[in-house]
């Protein structure tokens, strides 16, 4: 067989795989809840058969309890929030002002020396900002009406997304085996063992990586929790646990986590220099420990390096994710990510032992 004969089909197949990913870029925002379903439903599978299988409940009915606690865990990270904004918006509404001018006061000496002058006194801030406001006031209305109305929007697409992806998640988990048996009727025979390799290896890396995942959480959590309320944080506990629950969204929920331990702490122990260096530093302290015992010690251990993605892939999946499909893209980027580095190997492989690869 010659090489013009091989590169035939495979450029066919080339373009037929463009022609696809085109028309479901084109459909993206259609088919995004659908694909966040099936991510999900593809997750709690395992549970769900375990639950049938050794609890003999009906299927169902084991769906709907891996969703409700999906639901739980969910509502758990909202409700840790409770508190924590109850707690600091009147704080904040108290001390904002102190706050701004102690920072204000502190950074005008800094920014002189590059030749920045800046108000010195609180009066003169105030001053100059009712000025502003005042010759920008249309401009400042009609970007709050729009900012209101996407920011509206959003919140209703955001909505609408946490009520179709569970219901569709439960529609994929009921007829799993039913739809997993009609696509492989469509596989053509000598691809299907091949094909079941790679199923196999895909669900032992998720299983690997999500039973690894909520492992890194459980622990990241305890020792947030603990170590900041150890250093005098009223609001330790809650923002403990928010920030190990939300290490599921890379760098985002830590990030989170930082910030509200960072503001907590600066209006708990005040604006000054020895409450601000107290709270600056704890937060340092607690926040850089974690992240060097979850970069170098939790997740090469308890999830360990079978994604096999560089962390230069890790910030590009992100990103892109986030890109594509927001906040959802970040939760489920790595997870997708890995899946796709298991596609790429296996057809690495074929390429490489393909005769289009080989010297003619």
């Amino acid at each position: 067989m010659t090489t013009e004969s091989l590169t035939k089909p495979r450029l066919a197949w080339a373009f037929t795989g463009l022609a696809l990913a085109a028309l479901l870029w084109w459909h993206a925002a259609i088919l995004t809840p659908f694909a966040l379903s099936l991510v999900l439903a593809y997750a709690l599978r395992p549970g769900v058969d375990r639950l049938v299988l050794r609890a003999r409940l009906p299927r169902a009915l084991a769906v709907g309890l891996c969703l409700l606690m999906v639901v739980l865990v969910l509502a758990t990270v909202l409700v840790l929030l409770v508190p924590i904004v109850s707690e600091l918006t009147p704080m904040l509404r108290k001390q904002l002002p102190d706050l701004l001018v102690g920072l204000w006061s502190r950074a005008t000496p800094w920014l002189a020396q590059w030749g920045v002058v800046l108000p010195s006194s609180a009066e003169d801030i105030k001053l100059e900002l009712l000025t502003w406001a005042q010759d920008h006031a249309s401009q400042l209305g009609a970007a709050a009406l729009r900012s209101l109305l996407v920011g509206g929007g959003g919140l209703v697409s955001l909505a609408g997304l946490a009520l179709l992806v569970p219901m569709l998640a439960f529609y994929w988990l009921l007829d799993w085996d039913r739809l997993m048996a009609r696509l492989v009727q469509l596989v053509p025979l000598r691809w299907r063992q091949p094909g079941h390799a790679l199923i196999d290896e895909c669900d032992e890396l998720m299983g690997q990586y999500l039973r690894g995942q909520v492992m890194v959480m459980g622990i990241l959590a305890v020792y947030y929790a603990v170590a900041l309320s150890l250093a005098g944080f009223k609001l330790g506990l809650p923002i403990g646990v928010f920030t190990g629950l939300a290490i599921c969204i890379p760098y985002l929920g830590f990030g989170l986590g930082l910030v509200l331990a960072l503001l907590a702490g600066l209006l708990q122990f005040g604006a000054g220099e020895q409450g601000a260096s107290y709270a600056l530093g704890s937060v340092a302290l607690v926040y850089g420990l974690g992240q060097v015992v979850e970069s170098f010690f939790l997740t090469p251990r308890l999830v360990g390096e079978r994604i096999g993605l560089h962390p230069l892939g890790v910030i590009l999946a992100l990103m892109l994710f986030g890109q594509w499909l927001g906040v959802w893209g970040v939760l489920i980027a790595l997870p997708v990510s890995a899946l796709a580095v298991v596609l790429g190997r296996r057809a690495l492989l074929a390429y490489q032992a393909s005769g289009f690869f080989k010297a003619p």
